[in-house]
């Protein structure tokens, strides 16, 4: 596992290595695919492309002390040249000097509190490990990632809050899927954040 000099998981770099092979990913996305459903019920692939780009964004704000601005954060149509371009810009600003000294705010999560920089890059690291897994699902690709990357990832899992506010209609995910607490890594991952890893035989509604 990457861990830097503090023995703590290096997850700046983890971090990379998710977007990186959902950047690949994403390169493969033609205009046919766009109107593609994705795991996120209600979402097509066009929709799942352009959260996923605005959320690159809003967390490259928030590593520049400007996440509490929605402007960041709004969701708008972006080709894969654009996700591509975002995901190189969010990198850039996680690794910049000092930023894992900093608090972010990360909208979508809260719009009063701050979190710890490796927190909030933890955050973004187990979105794009599920993103990803979302996008080759609806493109019908198989999806790897490093056996380091998913166990940081299936850690924020684990901790992310279950219960009823996970059925709200603006809940970032659905409740978890029980049955996969045996399953490999990554559909243990999957299956906490509400999505089912039989997908698409099951699909069911949005789970950001």
């Amino acid at each position: 596992m990457l861990i830097n000099n503090d023995g703590v998981p290096d997850v700046v770099r983890l971090d990379a290595a998710a977007v990186k092979v959902s950047a690949e990913l994403v390169s493969r996305i033609t205009d046919a695919d766009l109107a593609r459903p994705t795991p996120c019920a209600g979402w097509t692939l066009a929709d799942l492309l352009a959260h996923m780009t605005s959320q690159h964004r809003g967390f490259a704000a928030a590593a520049a002390g400007d996440g509490s601005d929605p402007r960041h954060w709004a969701d708008k149509p972006a080709a894969p040249a654009d996700y591509v371009s975002a995901a190189a810009k969010v990198q850039e600003a996680f690794a910049g000097a000092g930023v894992l000294d900093q608090e972010f705010c990360v909208l979508p999560i809260s719009a009063t509190m701050t979190f710890p920089a490796r927190q909030a890059i933890g955050f973004h690291l187990v979105d794009y490990v599920t993103h990803g897994w979302d996008v080759a699902r609806s493109l019908g690709q198989p999806y790897e990632l490093p056996q380091d990357v998913l166990d940081v990832a299936l850690r924020v899992a684990i901790a992310v809050p279950d219960g009823e506010a996970r059925r709200a209609p603006d809940a970032s995910f659905a409740p978890r899927v029980p049955g996969y607490d045996g399953a490999a890594t990554l559909d243990r991952i999957v299956a906490l954040l509400g999505r089912r890893p039989s997908w698409p035989a099951l699909p069911w509604r949005h789970a950001g």
